[in-house]
This record gives C-alpha cells, sequence and structure tokens, in this order.
C-alpha cells in the first residue's frame, strides 16, 4: 500500500508542478493572459504540499527520486499538451530516470 501511495503522491506532484511550470511559460512564452501565469503559479504552491505528504521521511531522498519522475513526466506532458514527440534517447533516458525512482524510494534498506 505504501507503494501505491508514494506513485499516487508522484503522479500528483508531478501534474502541479509540470502543469504549473507550463501554465506560467503559456502566459510568458506564448502570450496567454496574465492569470495563467497566476495559476501556474498557485499550482506550483500546491505541488510542495503534495510532495510533504510521501510516506518517505527524507527530504533529500523524495525530492532526488522526484527529480525522475519530472523527467519523464515532462516528456509525457509535451506529448499530450503540446505535440511534442520524443525520440528514443528521449525515452531511454526517461525509463533510466524512472529505474532510479524505483531504487531510490523502493530498494530495501536496514531497518526499514
Amino acid at each position: 500500500m505504501t507503494v501505491l501511495k508514494s506513485v499516487a503522491l508522484f503522479i500528483l506532484a508531478a501534474i502541479a508542478e509540470i502543469g504549473g511550470a507550463w501554465l506560467v511559460w503559456q502566459s510568458v512564452r506564448e502570450a496567454k493572459p496574465w492569470w495563467w501565469a497566476g495559476l501556474g503559479i498557485a499550482a506550483l504552491g500546491i505541488y510542495g504540499f503534495v510532495a510533504a505528504f510521501q510516506p518517505d521521511a527524507h527530504f533529500g531522498r523524495v525530492l532526488a527520486a522526484y527529480g525522475g519522475v519530472f523527467i519523464a513526466g515532462s516528456l509525457a506532458w509535451g506529448m499530450l499538451m503540446d505535440g511534442f514527440r520524443p525520440d528514443r534517447w528521449d525515452i531511454i533516458g526517461a525509463m533510466i530516470c524512472i529505474f532510479g525512482v524505483a531504487v531510490i524510494m523502493f530498494a530495501p534498506r536496514p531497518g526499514s
């Protein structure tokens, strides 16, 4: 159950952070209304709270692992929202990152 909770929180955090950054990008770079940036800033704040609910108590571990989720999630977001088509190196790199997330978060550790 802890693994499922952690994965769900990583997905929610990715949606909030990547979505928030995308909204700011759209406002600044694509001439969307200013309030898009405001929504993006709010979403980025939500990301911070979602990440804090991870079952692991170590900030550094959670944020390091989230970096891999962010990489893969950013590629997926680009595909869904901007028509980006990753090449094989993007996909291989994202797979390596997700493997790293699994090692960081779910490897057996003494005392756990």
